[in-house]
């Protein structure tokens, strides 16, 4: 029984360590677009250059998903819903910016590497779960099994991702 509980021990630590790491992350994200740098202004000035249009607008809605999805994975409340939001913005920024530059950060102009492995590790906390150190848990509202999790955050996340592109996005014309 000792083993028991200190493996499901372990397992509550890990969760809660990954999803503080990705949910502290992406709102540092956040923080950085809406007051740093350009601010929100520079921000959407810079969504319509990748073709986000209108920029502004789509500037906001990207800083406000990810400060919620921050949040909510942070507290472990509402996980395959987080995870989802997550593996949207990765995707987003992986089609409109990211792809044209091969698969490694490192590169010119940054790879895929980055985006991929945060959003893979967003859905695969969404099949994990948020484990028992969250809201989730404390409230009871964890009942999904790990395929069912994994779906809400790739179905979800890739579908918001399509659906927010189809509307949104117009790539800029190349010059070559």
């Amino acid at each position: 029984m000792l083993a028991t509980n200190h493996t499901a021990g372990t397992l509550a630590l890990s969760l809660l360590v990954l999803r503080v790491a990705l949910g502290g992350m992406i709102l540092a994200h956040a923080y950085n677009h809406a007051f740093r740098g350009g601010r929100m202004e520079g921000t959407g000035k810079w969504f319509a250059s990748i073709g986000m249009r209108p920029g502004h607008l789509n500037a906001l809605l990207a800083t406000l998903t990810e400060a919620v999805c921050g949040v909510l994975l942070c507290l472990g409340f509402a996980t395959p819903i987080a995870a989802a939001m997550l593996v949207a913005l990765m995707v987003v920024a992986i089609v409109t910016v990211h792809r044209f530059n091969g698969y490694f950060i490192f590169r010119p102009g940054q790879g895929i590497e980055y985006c991929l492995t945060v959003a893979i590790t967003a859905a695969v906390l969404g099949a994990l779960g948020p484990g028992r150190w969250s809201l989730d848990h404390a409230l009871g509202w964890w009942h999904y099994t790990p395929f069912q999790g994994l779906l809400i955050a790739v179905v979800l996340g890739v579908g918001g991702a399509t659906l927010q592109m189809l509307v949104a996005y117009r790539p800029p014309k190349s010059t070559a």
